[in-house]
């Protein structure tokens, strides 16, 4: 039997051969008909990018094109699988989103998709056939395939590049850290440190120190701030109270020259003790012997248990707030930019390298840094009042949409900017929590005078206070 192929170049086809045309006129076009070859064209592009590997099973290489619709089925299922987890079991979806094992699968494949998509849309582009269609419309067809496989396979490369910046920013954040904990009465406490690391910063203080409380149930958030300076800490068990059984009081030491605050605990610890022999298993959870020690005198004060940790690195923090856009804030007071007077009553006019002015404004990273920074013509106590504001202004700004428009910039500022202990294993949890608590005001207590004696804090009352914010009574309870 002599085999059927179609017409050669300007011969009329056969009655046989016409039949074919008729019925696949993909595969076997009339080739003398610029209408029919250009129709084909338009019509190839469009559905070999709208259903990658169709345009090849229909005019191409078969091959190909099975194993490109097959991935295009595979890609459709997870996505529809995607839309299913996040409606029906959001927090199963965040486990297998935040592995790093998974996320480094997803990325190949994504990488593998655009790869594989860039090719069936360059080869697309050959099955057109463009010298056979008309003249006028050569252009138009080869500047959509160009423009379908500029987005096709840019669109693939961002994803490819979002997958891999979250699986680095994970891994650099992120350690495996300890095992997962319980909540404790009721309550994840989480022990925020703030201050400016750097090289030969090795006698670095935390300049900041404030525990967040998050309900195990509801999301709701307590933010509690502790002066840099509260003296006299009482430590929870452990290495910290065997030194010091009545709190805190450190003392003057030539070359450390630490003293009773609590932000000279790790001074003490890290450089004028042998902090590894005081907490061995820190470096192994991710933490260091001067957190672990704030930890402690943080439970003390407060009376609540505190597993994890987070240190806000000063440095990053403006590039955080730059990658979100920005922060709204209401400023009260005027309040200049600057390291502070050169001598004790230089007015701030003469050292001052700007000014931050009253009322509603939005702040890049910078001004909010110095915001968060400026003391020097008001107190600590009120600065701790700005830190809390501020941080309150950067979790409303931790919208979806912030985040997923500014995904890379966002990871970025986020691995040069924080450490923390936080297992990964705790990731999706947390993050369900995160998710409630921006439905919810977030309360605030602040450890300063008038409410606290600075000079002699008393730490029944400090944690009868944190106890009646975590668990107020309810309408049918009496106060305890």
């Amino acid at each position: 039997m002599t085999a059927i192929s179609a017409p050669e170049r300007g011969a009329a086809p056969t009655s046989r051969g016409r039949a074919l045309i008729e019925q696949r006129p993909l595969r076997f076009p009339n080739a003398a008909s610029p209408h029919v070859m250009t129709r084909r064209a338009w019509w190839l592009v469009l559905i070999g990018w709208l259903i990658p590997g169709s345009a090849q099973v229909l005019a191409g290489n078969r091959r190909l094109g099975r194993f490109g619709l097959a991935a295009t089925l595979l890609l459709w299922t997870v996505i529809v699988l995607l839309a299913l987890g996040y409606f029906l079991w959001r927090q199963g979806l965040t486990t297998v989103l935040l592995n790093p094992i998974a996320l480094l699968i997803a990325q190949i494949l994504a990488g593998g998709y655009t790869l594989l998509w860039i090719v069936l849309g360059i080869d697309t582009l050959r099955l057109a056939r463009l010298v056979k269609a008309r003249p006028a419309a050569r252009f138009g067809i080869a500047l959509l395939a160009i423009v379908l496989l500029v987005v096709s396979g840019g669109a693939g490369a961002y994803a490819t590049s979002t997958i891999g910046t979250a699986r680095e920013a994970l891994g650099s954040i992120f350690g495996l850290g300890g095992p997962p904990v319980a909540p404790s009465d009721g309550y994840y406490n989480i022990l925020l440190l703030g201050a400016d690391s750097g090289d030969g910063r090795d006698s670095m203080r935390f300049d900041s120190i404030s525990v967040v409380s998050i309900n195990a149930e509801t999301g709701a958030a307590t933010i509690t701030g502790i002066p840099r300076d509260l003296p006299y800490a009482p430590f929870s068990e452990g290495p910290m109270r065997d030194l010091y059984p009545d709190g805190h009081v450190g003392q003057y030491d030539p070359e450390c020259g630490w003293g009773s605050g609590i932000n000279q605990l790790r001074t003490e610890v890290e450089l004028c003790r042998d902090g590894d022999a005081l907490y061995p298993d820190a470096a192994r959870h991710g933490s260091s012997p001067g957190v672990e020690a704030t930890k402690d005198a943080a439970e003390g004060a407060l009376g609540i248990e505190i597993p994890y940790y987070v240190f806000i690195d000063m440095h990053g923090f403006a590039d955080l707030i730059d990658a979100l856009g920005g922060v709204e804030i209401e400023v009260s007071e005027r309040l200049p930019k600057g390291w502070g007077p050169a001598w004790p009553g230089q007015s701030a006019d003469a050292w001052a390298i700007g000014w931050i002015e009253p009322g509603l404004q939005r702040m890049d990273g910078d001004t909010a840094q110095w915001y968060a920074r400026s003391r020097y013509t008001t107190s600590d106590w009120d600065r701790m009042q700005r830190q809390r504001q501020l941080q309150e202004a950067i979790l409303r700004q931790f919208t979806p949409t912030t985040v997923l428009t500014r995904f890379q910039e966002v990871a970025e500022a986020g691995t040069n900017l924080v450490d923390t202990d936080v297992p990964q294993s705790m990731l999706p949890h947390f993050l369900e929590l995160a998710l409630k608590a921006k439905e919810q005001p977030i309360t605030t207590i602040e450890l300063i005078p008038p409410v606290v004696d600075q000079e002699q804090p008393d730490y029944v009352a400090i944690r009868e206070m944190v106890r009646a914010a975590l668990h107020p009574p309810t309408p049918t309870e009496e106060p305890q």
